[in-house]
């Protein structure tokens, strides 16, 4: 009896030592398959693909995602990449209109699964977020009121001026750097910040410069336009991602520079912008460095 005993444990602790060598080995084998294929974000691209994927977007901004005059159909060059990322990925795209401040926020806590709203690439933010290759290319510039300029002749004159923006832009944590007071906006139309310059509300508005010139040019009967001397800091525009997604990043990436050789980036871009913005600017923006502000 005890020797049968001992030959039933002998045989149960070679067993044990060889479940863990197999359960090692598969462990590794496992892990080699994840790093060649990216396991987990295989299984995130695959849920995208069959679930479809939810995109953060304010829906308020033109030309980048907004709702035309009279229609009830959300487009925007922001908004139209996007849909057609998600037709080359075979991926269904169902939009979801956030105010600016909470697009991020709702990315990192898994409510969205990207965001497309004219979002610049910042180191910062980088930190949280991945980001697409950028799908838009332009530069900062200021809105002032048209018949002073605001009193702003250069950037010496922005501390004490009021700019209105979203909380957490990078265009108001850069007004703030230079000095200026900030009046935050949740998420508003084209026209409530351009009449806030023109009554005296606020004094200027930093922004994209494409889509400041389409928002004077839409609204022409406000009294407000771009700052003829400053532009800065060229931009690099993307959709942000979950922090990770390598899988997802990869195929977006290719799938944008597929737009980009086929020409469908510049198309559209031209159809919104009335330019080529998928293509860095031609002329020489200096950078916040350069400024030496």
């Amino acid at each position: 009896m005890k020797r049968s005993l001992m030959t039933l444990f002998a045989i149960a602790f070679v067993l044990l030592l060889a479940a863990c060598g197999t359960s090692g080995e598969e462990s590794s084998g496992s892990e080699e398959q994840s790093g060649e294929n990216s396991g987990e974000e295989q299984s995130l691209f695959d849920e995208l693909q069959e679930e479809g994927a939810t995109v953060a977007t304010s829906g308020t901004l033109i030309a980048a995602t907004y709702y035309p005059e009279g229609s009830d159909e959300l487009t925007g060059y922001d908004v139209e990449v996007m849909r057609e990322i998600g037709e080359r990925l075979d991926i269904d795209i169902t939009f979801e209109e956030i105010g600016v401040d909470g697009m991020l926020p709702a990315l990192k806590n898994g409510r969205v699964d990207m965001v497309a709203n004219d979002f610049e690439i910042t180191e910062e933010r980088k930190r949280d977020f991945a980001f697409s290759e950028p799908y838009k290319y332009s530069f900062t510039s200021i809105i002032v009121r048209e018949d002073d300029l605001s009193g702003i002749e250069t950037f010496e004159d922005i501390p004490g001026k009021i700019h209105g923006g979203g909380a957490t832009t990078t265009h108001s944590q850069l007004a703030e750097e230079l000095g200026a007071e900030l009046k935050t906006y949740n998420n508003v139309t084209n026209d409530v910040y351009l009449r806030d310059v023109e009554n005296g509300r606020t004094d200027f508005i930093i922004n994209d410069y494409y889509l400041q010139k389409l928002a004077v040019e839409a609204l022409p009967d406000i009294d407000v336009q771009i700052h003829p001397d400053i532009k800065f800091n060229e931009a690099k525009v993307a959709a942000v991602l979950p922090k990770g997604a390598d899988e997802l990043k990869q195929k977006v990436d290719e799938t944008i520079t597929e737009m980009r050789e086929d020409g469908t980036l510049k198309e559209l871009s031209e159809k919104f912008y009335n330019a080529d913005v998928s293509q860095p600017p031609e002329e020489n923006i200096p950078s916040m460095d350069e400024l030496d502000l």
